[in-house]
Parts: C-alpha cells; structure tokens; sequence
C-alpha cells in the first residue's frame, strides 16, 4: 500500500471502534502517525497499540477537552465522534440534545480553532467530516441527530471556504447504516419492537429507502476518507459524499 501520507499526523474521534478505528487504520497504513481520540481509554489503548499510533482519551461533551489533546501539529482531522439516541421530539430529554450537540457539533467547532492555524502555516490541510445521510435526509424520532449532522454540514463547508487559500480541505462523508456496535444495538431494538428477525429489520426498516439493501462496512468508509486525505482528492471540497446505497436518489 502506497504511503501517501507519510509525515502526516491524522487525529480521529471516536476511534475505539467502528468507523473510528476502521479510519486510523486505514490511514496508518497510508504513513500517518494517528492521535486515537476516544472517550474509552482501554478502546483507544487498544487500537493506538495496533496501528503504531498514540491513545488520546477525551469526553467531547465537555468543552475542557480540547485543551488535553496533544500539543503537536495535526495534518488531517477525522471528525468521527457520535452517538445515537431516538425519541418524538415531545419525549426527546433536553440533555440528550445538548450533548450531543457538543460531541457533533461544538468538539469539531474546537478541533478546527485549535489546529487550523498550525495547517496554515503549513500550507496544508484536511478535514473529513463523518456526517451521515441524515445530514441530507431527516428521519423521524431523530431530531437530534439529524440537527447535529445538518449543522456539521454546513460548518464542513465554511471550513471549505476559509481554508482553500491555504491548502485546507473539508469535506462530508454521508453513510447510510454502517456495520457497527451502534447499529447492531438499533437492529436488536428493532427485531425486539416488531418482533421480526434481523434481516427484516435490515431491509424493509432501516434500509427502505435504499436501493442496495446491506449494511457497509466500516472499511468502505475508511478507504473514501483516505482518498479523500491523499493527493488525489485535492481538488475536492466543500462537498458531501453520501455512501447510502441510493439512499438519497429519491
């Protein structure tokens, strides 16, 4: 594997599992030197032992993080971090919302003021913003969510527009349900609720509104990130990528 990105240092959230771990590797593999940013210190240990990288626990819910990650320049940013909680907007508790605001929202928000200036002096930069296709589509009983990944979207491409000039990318990548311990959790709930079999849950739940009806690995996401950090992706910013299986041609 060509090592693109050697000399560079990645930063992802959330990279104890899932699409996290499956971004720091993929760019390990690529030459990065990868800061594992997770909340779960064991997790991070974890994956930072595997991939040659340095473990980094943070809570992004608290806005004191910022000032625990390490001082060193960082290249490329994974904005990854998330987590889910479903509800009628009625019922959605009031603190759930603002968390995650601050873990999807606000933590990118800080991120980006921290190591933007070090990535101008340098002259190069990126962002990969791990929206969703609910940062293009709403579903219901995910008004948070789908507030946060909307907003993420649009800080992604004031990101574009300021850092053009100095070699600065940003960008969205838009999954539609992806292999992880979180989605599992949502089909269980779901088998259970409808009191139907995972598959079902899969295809005419979860993936109704797509036309290739199977879960994406962590890994298909991984390698659109690393494109997307990598020479060849220069010239892209400012854009969201959904990896939806059609979800978003209706």
């Amino acid at each position: 594997m060509a090592k693109e990105l050697t000399g560079r240092t990645a930063l992802v959230t959330g990279a104890g599992g899932g699409i996290g771990a499956a971004c720091a590797r993929r760019l390990a593999a690529a030459g990065a030197k990868v800061l594992v940013v997770d909340r779960q210190g064991e997790a991070a240990g974890k994956v930072a032992a595997e991939v040659g990288g340095v473990a980094v626990v943070a809570d992004l819910s608290d806005p004191a993080f910022a000032a625990s990650l390490p001082d060193e320049p960082v290249d490329i940013v994974v904005n990854n971090a998330g987590f889910q909680h479903v509800a009628p907007v009625e019922d959605f508790p009031p603190e759930v919302f603002s968390t995650m605001m601050r873990v999807m929202v606000e933590a990118p928000f800080l991120i980006a003021r921290r190591v933007l200036p070090g990535m101008y002096a340098r002259g190069w930069g990126r962002f990969v913003n791990m929206s969703s296709v609910h940062g293009l589509r709403a579903s219901p009983y995910k008004s948070a969510y789908t507030t946060a990944k909307h907003a993420l979207e649009g800080f992604s491409k004031v990101v574009a527009l300021e850092g053009a000039a100095h070699g600065v990318t940003s960008n969205c990548v838009c999954p539609a349900y992806v292999r992880t311990a979180l989605v599992e959790a949502q089909i269980d709930d779901q088998a259970r609720v409808h009191g139907i079999g995972s598959d079902e849950v899969v295809g005419n739940i979860m993936l109704q509104p797509a036309a290739i009806k199977r879960l994406i690995e962590p890994e298909e996401v991984a390698e659109l990130v690393a494109y997307l950090c990598g020479p060849h992706g220069s010239f892209i910013t400012g854009t969201s990528l959904p990896v939806d299986g059609g979800w978003t041609a209706h």
